[in-house]
């Protein structure tokens, strides 16, 4: 029997539903987190554009994002709340035993969760109701709460990672807590500044990117051009910042967690002259089948030099590392990340090539066709980032100090089963009513920037952000515009 056979036959039942339970909740979640954490920025650029330039195209698209906004928080709390629940429902044996040492990033979480909720419905109410600059300047904290509530659930999964803060006594109880040592550990700063970058870099091309399908689709107007250049020239600008960060958190990875970066690499023995490999599967013989090997690659990347030495999985016992199975799978999603960043960066050039040399966005179709592709693939990469650091720390929920095993919940795995098939249909259910609403919402803006009697009757979508709703005017052909309506 091969070790990975070994390694699962000694687990628990309930640890794989428990497992795919969790990886399911928190794949779904991630879906929506970039808009959570970076929409409200791009909102307010696009809004002080719209005061500084007084732009009623710029108000009108900040005030129709404010709206998304909004719909996409009520869905991220419903998925985050269901996440936060798991923490205690799968994993019982981390929080009861370590919960007194990480756990305020999830009280952080909270307190920004709630203030976040506050603030935005302060912005959305203020649309009609507030002075134009006094309505900016009270949404102008929006994005630092939601930065806040990321430093909480990074400060918690860097511990994760890099557990420091806490003794233990005789017994193996953690005691004496320093609380500002167990946030700011080793991992914390590159987590923290990899994932918040990765979170405004995919916001604003996933928005570019519903602005690139119009523009495709023959809508030159300046609603979609200015749609289209803010959020992506804030995604284009990041891009390059975001590749220099991911550089760095391999590097404390290659320094901290050694062991995470053999898997990542497929690094089977501890050597220099390490090569690189694009993909490939390792096996449980240490050999690698497949993919494109670059000789001694992997230890100039780590540390500059061919003579780099790079710890191997084997530097550990086979119960201490990740299974064959488990390192490729942080291998791919490594790799994938790592191409769509470089690809990503190519059509970051683009557009500054472009836009320097004519002040104009690229005429290509071919570049449109790649933006309105570049939201999707950013935000594979960040499921490729989550899932890098996840399975590339296994077997250890506390890396160094507690198995997955050891923290799973009694229930029985066929509850957990059942449990897991309930959690996809509500999440069906959830994300379906989530794009419904989206899709209607399009679907109203289409019609009241048509001038149509449908819009003008369902409500006020065509009249200025600002100032009293104008009632519409009714004559013998039915409503019509309302004065100063034209947008």
């Amino acid at each position: 029997m091969n070790t990975a056979a070994h390694l699962l036959a000694d687990a628990p039942a309930q640890l794989l539903p428990a497992r795919e339970l969790m990886a399911f909740t928190l794949a779904s979640h991630i879906i929506l987190v970039p808009l959570g954490v970076a929409l409200p920025f791009i909102t307010l650029v696009m809004h002080y554009r719209g005061l500084r330039k007084d732009d009623p195209v710029a108000l009108l698209l900040a005030r129709r994002w404010s709206a998304v906004m909004a719909v996409q928080f009520a869905i991220g709390i419903v998925t985050g709340t269901v996440l936060s629940l798991e923490f205690g429902l799968l994993w019982p044996g981390m929080m009861g035993r370590w919960g007194d040492v990480f756990g305020l990033g999830f009280g952080v979480e909270a307190w920004a969760f709630f203030l976040e909720a506050i603030l935005i419905a302060i912005y959305l109410y203020g649309w009609r109701r507030l002075k134009p600059r006094t309505h900016f300047w009270l949404g102008v904290p929006m994005p630092f709460v939601a930065l806040m509530g990321a430093f909480g659930i990074i400060a918690a999964n860097s511990w994760m990672n890099t557990p420091q803060g806490f003794t233990l006594d005789a017994s193996g109880k953690p005691v004496n807590v320093n609380v500002q040592q167990a946030i700011f550990t080793p991992m914390f700063g590159p987590q923290y500044w990899h994932f918040a970058v990765a979170m405004f870099l995919t916001a604003g091309y996933v928005v570019a990117g519903v602005y690139a399908v119009g523009w495709l689709r023959g809508r030159r107007d300046r609603y979609h051009r200015l749609g289209f250049t803010v959020p992506f020239t804030v995604a284009a600008i990041l891009t390059p910042v975001q590749f220099v960060l991911g550089d760095n958190i391999a590097r404390q990875i290659y320094h901290k967690q050694p062991v995470k970066f053999a898997a990542a690499e497929l690094v089977w023995e501890t050597d220099t002259h390490v090569p690189e490999y694009l993909f490939g599967r390792l096996q449980e013989d240490g050999t690698i089948k497949g993919g494109l090997k670059i000789p001694q690659l992997d230890s100039i990347l780590a540390g500059f030099s061919p003579d780099t030495k790079v710890t191997g999985l084997t530097s550990v016992p086979a119960s201490d590392r990740p299974t064959a199975t488990q390192a490729t799978i942080a291998h791919w999603a490594f790799d994938i990340m790592a191409i769509i960043g470089s690809v990503l960066i190519l059509l970051a050039l683009w557009y500054a090539w472009c836009w320097f040399r004519h002040r104009d966005l690229p005429r290509s179709r071919w570049f449109f066709r790649c933006a309105s592709l570049a939201g999707v693939a950013s935000v594979v990469t960040v499921e490729c980032g989550w899932i890098t650091t996840e399975v590339g720390r296994q077997p250890w929920i506390v890396y160094e100090n507690m198995r997955v095993s050891e923290a799973v919940t009694p229930t029985s795995a066929s509850s957990l089963w059942t449990m897991f098939g309930l959690v996809v249909a509500v999440y069906v259910l959830v994300f379906g009513a989530f794009l419904a609403v989206v899709l209607k919402m399009r679907t109203r803006w289409r019609l009241a920037d048509a001038g149509s009697a449908r819009a003008l009757a369902e409500g006020p979508e065509t009249d200025t952000p600002y100032g009293p709703r104008p009632e519409p005017a009714v004559g013998g052909d039915g409503p019509r515009r309302a004065p100063g309506s034209e947008l």
